[in-house]
């Protein structure tokens, strides 16, 4: 996509993640820090802090372990070995208590199956929402762009579904 194209969608999805209920009766999010070609998120950790929530990002501790570190507007902030952004230190928080996760999405299907960047991160770090027949919290949010959406992915059986996914389709 064109950058301005990019930044255009990124407000729309943004401001409907922002609009939605799991937004509004959160009272912990997390949400990715955005690289160039993501759906650009800086606009809901803004507009969560505004309205009083705890913010949280992902950090990677190995290659197999994601957590989530608290953060505010003076985090500091520093590239990981994949070239994410991280915060330096802040309160880390199980993911189990987390109300919204706001999660990259590189494609979707109408199922809420995702394919993310291929580390397996999410799946690894929300296993355990496999089992659940009540879907109670963390609420697993895609964010992503029309067109990134395919017909159908295939899961394994280790893919957690998405709640949601949140478009820039009008």
């Amino acid at each position: 996509m064109p950058e301005d194209a990019r930044a255009n969608a990124s407000q729309i999805i943004c401001r409907r993640v922002c609009e939605s209920r799991e937004f509004y009766s959160s009272k912990s999010v997390a949400c990715y820090l955005p690289m160039d070609d993501e759906v650009d998120t800086r606009e809901i950790i803004e507009r969560a802090w505004r309205a009083n929530k705890r913010v949280f990002v992902p950090v990677l501790r190995s290659n197999t372990e994601m957590l989530f570190c608290r953060i505010d507007p003076e985090s500091e902030l520093e590239k990981n070995s994949f070239d994410l952004w991280e915060p330096t230190r802040g309160l880390l928080i199980e993911p189990r208590q987390l109300d919204l996760v706001v999660a990259p999405t590189v494609a979707f299907d109408e199922f809420g199956n995702r394919i993310g960047m291929g580390g397996g991160y999410y799946d690894r770090c929300f296993s355990f929402l496999r089992y659940r027949k009540n879907w109670i919290r963390p609420k697993l949010v895609g964010v992503a762009f029309q067109c990134q959406e395919i017909e159908e992915i295939t899961p394994n059986p280790w893919d957690i579904r998405l709640y949601r996914i949140i478009t820039d389709k009008e």
